[in-house]
């Protein structure tokens, strides 16, 4: 018969070299969720219908959300903390990048605002209910936290993001030629 005090060492053993191995990867996840990649649900109306198109309120898309990146093109929906309140995170798609020359929609009260370097402008594609940069302007590209690449849940549209959907008639000037 088997010494019952060897098996419980060989147990101890066989646990300890586990939970080892298993605490010297948490710091490793630890940094991939925050400087990596991540998953995130999306809140509001704001995106509709690109996110949260049906008006259960139970039911909210996640999204896969890239950290890594930190080149920005227009189409891109982004993560990002808002200007007037950092506590607040909010989603908005890029309309505008660096040197662009974006034409504003109401309550902004200049029709045409440049975008300086190191800024995007975003909007949200439900305008009626979306707070964006037609209300604070060009967004400093230090404030984004995140680009939301996919759809993970409902699995009816999960997949990645059309980043060509954005608003077409986004009326922009890029160096010296308008661009409809």
């Amino acid at each position: 018969m088997a010494n019952p005090f060897v098996r419980n060492q060989s147990f101890k053993s066989v646990f300890f070299k586990n939970l080892v191995g298993i605490t010297l990867w948490v710091p490793v996840l630890m940094f991939v969720e925050q400087h990596v990649v991540s998953v995130g649900t999306i809140e509001g109306r704001s995106m509709k219908p690109a996110f949260n198109p049906e008006t259960n309120m139970l039911q909210r898309d996640r999204v896969l959300l890239w950290k890594w990146n930190k080149d920005y093109k227009r189409g891109d929906v982004v993560i990002l903390r808002s200007p007037e309140n950092p506590e607040e995170l909010l989603v908005k798609r890029v309309l505008g990048v660096e040197y662009d020359i974006m034409k504003t929609r109401p309550p902004k009260k200049l029709s045409l605002v440049p975008v300086p370097e190191g800024h995007v402008w975003v909007e949200g594609d439900e305008q009626f209910h979306s707070i964006d940069s037609n209300k604070f302007g060009p967004v400093s590209t230090g404030l984004i936290t995140a680009k939301v690449i996919a759809i993970l849940f409902p699995f009816s549209r999960a997949g990645r993001i059309d980043h060509e959907g954005f608003r077409k008639n986004a009326v922009f000037l890029s160096g010296k030629r308008s661009v409809k």
